[in-house]
């Protein structure tokens, strides 16, 4: 047995087989059930030519077919690539042919988008329609795929913790990247099969930990073509965790999850999802005392959406991690950590990480010298079809040690925390004055009538740029730009309050809630003109 996550899994339903290993809706299987379901899959995929490093796209909503995807494309060494189902034409396209796709799983609700790219893809050979009859040509229903195929793993080809795993992140700005991971790496960085404790140094200790631990129930609310939701299944799974997932995020009907299958930890990403979980469990009435704890990656938690969180769930720990798709979970916030206030991580016992100056060097706690987050040991090890970003991102000291650059600004605190800044390359640099969005977000986010803000940068012909924000309002509200701009005032230096707004109807995120700074800026644009 390898660190590799498909070894790890045949492990686990070898060894607890009769747990329920996937909730979703209606449908539940074991460990043994699922693990069969997947063989089934892959032995269809092998038989119509996919093999080791080729590459599987998976563009479904959340379900038993996706889980089943990720695990058969692993069975057989190919590699797994998430398709953003947001996407549209041109999107897609790109993303098809820069992953070099060879098969696809698609829900037929994306039949147009699909039938409109697939056939431009020469290297996209076997398609297969999710959910019903589908109208792309060629498309074979997923249920002929798997009927009568060989539940056993018989044919499967050895595997490697050197298996190559694949996360295309579509960042907040330009078109997505895929993130390469060592199956070994991403296994170590997201939590080591032991989040809780130390990493597990050998293949067989995951196997004994979760057959040695009480079954518990798990969720993540992020879909799962978000990295965070696939490390959080694999996560739940090391520990012989049952892992419930609802088909899209909806708050209702994810509080109507956790009521009815007794969840006691559930994932989210940032405000995106906090906010309207808050606004139901506020107005709503669901029986959520099975939920012990909330945690947030991959996207901003304010302190505003925080403390009303923490008022509706008292009982109920709350967790911001730091982390990125590059680097997996590297830093826990510290008591009183916000955006409002300053992003203060204390880093994870087992994650080497530094703040580096521009020689590679660490900053000296305590300081005052700002410089970059990064990372060493278990980390990605490149961006796929794109050598330029991977030389810019990984670079190696002159000592020889190999870092990620995760683009956050930083500085080190005496007692060793780090004070987060924000990505620089979003940071607004209006007359000199450094203007970091995170902390303006936040303090938008916490006037009454804000549903939503993303701040951004645009040009001035004085500043050369200036600060701008597109703001959401919440229902019934109609918050004016004079009120805003007050609320600002009062809690934010002068050159840091937003020059210009934009009210919109409906934010663009992505599904995992990260914001479209693109996007924004060209609303904000739009706005002056």
């Amino acid at each position: 047995m390898e660190f590799n996550h498909a070894d790890l899994f045949e492990g686990l339903a070898d060894a607890i087989g009769d747990r329920v290993a996937v909730v979703c809706g209606d449908i539940r299987l074991t460990y043994a059930e699922l693990e069969a379901h997947a063989n089934r899959l892959a032995h269809f995929l092998r038989d119509r030519g996919v093999g080791p490093g080729q590459h599987v796209g998976i563009h479904l909503y959340n379900g038993i077919e996706y889980i089943a995807g990720l695990l058969a494309t692993l069975k057989i060494r190919a590699v797994p690539v998430n398709v953003n189902y947001r996407y549209v034409e041109s999107e897609l396209l790109y993303l098809y042919t820069d992953s070099d796709i060879v098969a696809l799983l698609f829900d037929v609700e994306f039949d147009d988008r699909v039938a409109a790219t697939a056939q431009r893809c020469p290297k996209l050979e076997t398609l297969v329609a999710v959910g019903g009859p589908s109208r792309v040509e060629g498309a074979v229903p997923y249920e002929q795929a798997v009927a009568g195929r060989p539940d056993g793993r018989d044919g499967f080809p050895a595997r490697s913790g050197d298996d190559v795993y694949i996360i295309y992140t579509g960042g907040t700005t330009g078109m997505p990247k895929g993130v390469m991971w060592r199956t070994e790496d991403l296994f170590m960085a997201f939590g080591g099969g032991n989040p809780y404790g130390e990493p597990h140094r050998e293949p067989g200790q995951v196997i004994e930990t979760a057959t040695s631990t009480g079954p518990i129930v798990m969720m993540p609310a992020a879909p799962l073509m978000h990295g965070a939701a696939q490390m959080a299944t694999f996560i739940a799974w090391w520990m012989g965790s049952t892992i419930v997932y609802t088909r899209k995020f909806d708050a209702p009907e994810v509080l109507r999850a956790v009521e009815r299958e007794k969840v006691l930890t559930i994932n989210i990403t940032g405000d995106a999802m906090a906010r309207p979980l808050a606004d139901e469990i506020a107005g709503g009435s669901y029986d959520l005392s099975s939920l012990m704890v909330l945690s947030s990656t991959g996207a901003i938690l304010t302190g505003a959406v925080r403390d009303r969180l923490q008022e509706l769930l008292p009982n109920v720990m709350i967790i911001d991690s730091f982390g990125s798709t590059e680097s997996g979970y590297t830093a826990s916030a510290v008591a009183g950590s916000s955006p409002e206030s300053g992003l203060k991580y204390q880093p994870n016992a087992s994650s080497t990480l530094a703040v580096l100056n521009d020689a590679l060097e660490p900053v000296k706690p305590g300081s005052g010298e700002m410089g970059t987050v990064a990372k060493a040991g278990s980390i990605a090890f490149g961006y796929y079809n794109d050598p330029g970003k991977t030389n810019r991102t990984f670079v190696t000291d002159a000592e020889g040690t190999r870092w990620l650059l995760t683009g956050d600004l930083a500085r080190v605190e005496d007692d060793g925390t780090i004070l987060i800044f924000g990505r620089g390359s979003q940071c607004v640099n209006t007359g000199g004055e450094k203007v970091f969005p995170e902390e303006v977000e936040a303090v938008l986010k916490g006037h009454p009538a804000v549903f939503d803000a993303v701040v951004t940068g645009i040009p001035d012909e004085r500043w050369g740029s200036r600060v701008a924000a597109v703001v959401e309002p919440r229902e019934g509200a109609r918050p004016t730009a004079e009120e805003l701009d007050a609320h600002c005032r009062a809690r934010l230096s002068g050159y840091k309050v937003p020059r210009t707004y934009a009210f919109v109807d409906r934010m663009v995120r992505s599904p995992a809630g990260k914001a479209d700074y693109r996007w924004a800026k060209e609303t904000a644009q739009a706005a002056m003109d």
